[in-house]
């Protein structure tokens, strides 16, 4: 193997390692560091953003009550990220799932975009094409920078969407943006530990939103969508 290939992640690894035991020890203890960067670096984004992550909670279930449909979406492995997001919410284990669509589920309608129209707008014209003024839009980014996301937001705004950021580094263009509400900066320059930070703040939104939703007379339901993940039984007009 190519030291190349590894350098950035396993640095001890070399092509001349003979010692297998040796070899293994060093994998389980850059196993054990990461895993507690990652600990320390949750408990941190919590200890910061646990606050302002209650407040957001809040306004998303309040939306929810009146039928809203949670929008999310990313690039690359922030796409995973906004797929789990949707399908947490959509299916919620032991509570009633919400209406919420991954603009990266439709490979058809991301291609169509791309090819037809341009890249940066795949997210930015499902939302035209979806979203209400009382729906909500949460978008991933490890750098903070994705033009297709930022776009999104632009678009949300404007149509009144609540706008949620979840970035890394220092936040980049989603931070500094007006059209984002709320940005949660994740401060680490790992996209790694970046990426699993931002998982642990997704599944506590979630959570705290649930709770929220379970003090209410008036709990929120699939609304004008019937969701499973990144599908709903009835789309716009205009999106057909």
């Amino acid at each position: 193997m190519s030291p190349e290939n590894t350098d950035f992640l396993y640095p001890f690894i070399d092509s001349a390692e003979h010692d297998a035991d040796s070899l293994l020890t060093d994998l389980a203890e850059s196993a054990s560091a990461k895993a507690t960067e990652n600990s320390r670096l949750c408990r941190s984004c919590l200890e910061t953003l646990g606050n302002d992550l209650e407040q957001v909670a809040g306004m998303i279930a309040d939306r929810f009550r009146v039928g809203a449909c949670l929008y999310t979406f990313g690039n690359g492995g922030s796409a995973t990220d906004a797929a789990s997001t949707a399908a947490l919410f959509s299916r919620s284990p032991g509570h009633t799932g919400l209406a919420a669509r991954c603009l990266v589920a439709d490979q058809a309608v991301l291609t169509a975009i791309g090819n037809d129209v341009g890249y940066e707008l795949t997210f930015s014209r499902q939302l035209i094409a979806f979203a209400q003024p009382r729906d909500i839009a949460i978008g991933y980014s490890t750098s903070g920078n994705s033009a297709n996301v930022v776009l999104a937001f632009e678009e949300a705004k404007r149509r009144g969407l609540l706008t949620v950021g979840l970035a890394g580094y220092e936040g980049g263009h989603m931070a500094a943006s007006d059209a984002v509400d709320h940005c949660f900066v994740v401060p680490s320059h790992s996209v790694h530990r970046i990426q699993e930070a931002q998982a642990a703040l997704s599944y506590l939104l979630w959570e705290s939103v649930h709770t929220k939703l379970a003090s209410s007379r008036a709990p929120a339901s699939a609304g004008r969508w019937q969701m499973v993940v990144g599908q709903a039984s009835t789309e716009p007009e205009e999106a057909r």
